[in-house]
């Protein structure tokens, strides 16, 4: 399973970008998503920004990924993940 975190761009050339979360910093290649500014949010795998992120973003996917931890360990998850109504239930 492939997963990327939500980081936020702290210092940046363009090129890379020092990004930090969850207690963790990294140098992050921006070639696949372009120029992202300070302050901005980037998805990050394998120290390479796959996609610039909304802040809006940022909470469902670590909602997510808590989830996946929670599981891991036998934990309840429902508190932390929300299943949409469809338009065409029935």
């Amino acid at each position: 399973m492939c997963l990327g975190i939500p980081m936020r761009v702290i210092e940046t050339d363009g090129i890379a970008a020092r990004c930090v979360r969850r207690g963790e910093e990294r140098l992050v290649n921006l070639l696949l998503v372009g120029e992202v500014p300070v302050g901005g949010w980037v998805l990050v795998h394998m120290d390479n920004a796959v996609q610039a992120l909304d802040e809006a973003e940022v909470g469902p996917i670590d909602d997510a990924l808590d989830a996946i931890l929670i599981a891991a360990r036998g934990g309840n998850v429902d508190h932390l993940l929300t299943i949409p109504e469809r338009d065409d239930a029935p």
